[in-house]
């Protein structure tokens, strides 16, 4: 399968967790989610957006089945699409923003009448256009990355002056993450006790330093292993493991499958480099 849509009731079909497609979800009601072991909360109307392997769990029952859309990297390529539809880093494979994007009123209706054309076009009798699914699919991307990039504009003029050490954090952890994967690290280089460091982190984006020290090392193995060639062994290199089975089983601990699974579902991309 590589492109699907289709309405889901979370409270009685299984959680739609560890999927190696992308997923979006059209939420119409504020919804709780534990995404990556992460709590998150909504309080209208918003769109889910997850990346292949991401932990997802509804916590609050639906209303009202949620429609959904799946598709595989082969059919649309995050990767190669990006600069069209500023989406990724902002809508997918971004761990300091939430996962959600909150949308007016009538762009969520505009969203929901595209997915379900969307939807017609996957149920005719004659074959679907694959150019015409894009083109829908660009579209939503497009829609929600505009309003994501107004709220994280928003978000940052109001509370930049206010999370010094998270931004720290975060541009010390951009330099560092592949070769140092302890709190006490980077505690140092800030002159905190480790304690102190993690109330603060914690305070500031949600969640301890010791979490997104490792989504960040997951993630970075995510897209090595789908944008690249490399072998599992010379990405465990790379990230600075003693060994690709050391590697092998920290990824596939907090991911669920091994590193060899992963690109055997998710694939290496078109924009893969060689």
């Amino acid at each position: 399968m590589l492109i699907q849509v289709s309405a889901v009731h979370p409270q009685i079909q299984h959680q739609p967790e560890d999927s190696p497609l992308y997923q979006v979800f059209l939420l119409p009601d504020p919804v709780e989610a534990v995404i990556d072991f992460t709590l998150y909360r909504t309080d209208s109307a918003s769109l889910l957006f997850l990346s292949p392997y991401q932990h997802l769990t509804w916590k609050r029952p639906f209303s009202q089945p949620v429609m959904q859309v799946l598709f595989h990297g082969d059919f649309y390529c995050i990767e190669y699409h990006k600069k069209e539809v500023a989406c990724n880093g902002l809508l997918f494979n971004n761990i300091y923003l939430q996962p959600f994007v909150t949308v007016p009123a009538v762009t969520y209706r505009e969203i929901e009448r595209i997915i379900q054309r969307m939807d017609n076009e996957l149920g005719n009798d004659t074959p679907f256009s694959a150019a015409v699914l894009k083109a829908y699919l660009q579209l939503i991307l497009a829609l929600s990355s505009k309003e994501k990039r107004q709220q994280v504009d928003l978000d940052v003029v109001a509370e930049g002056a206010d999370m010094p050490e998270g931004a720290a954090f975060q541009q010390l952890l951009e330099a560092n993450f592949s070769a140092q994967r302890s709190v006490n690290f980077y505690a140092e280089k800030m002159n905190l006790t480790s304690d102190v460091f993690s109330r603060k982190i914690k305070s500031q984006l949600g969640r301890l330093p010791s979490a997104l020290i490792r989504e960040r090392v997951v993630l970075e193995s995510k897209k090595l292993l789908h944008l690249t060639y490399l072998s599992v062994k010379e990405i465990a290199l790379k990230l600075h493991f003693d060994d690709e089975h050391y590697f092998s089983r920290y990824f596939k601990k907090y991911v669920g499958v091994s590193p060899t699974d992963f690109r055997l579902q998710v694939g290496i991309s078109i924009a893969a480099s060689k």
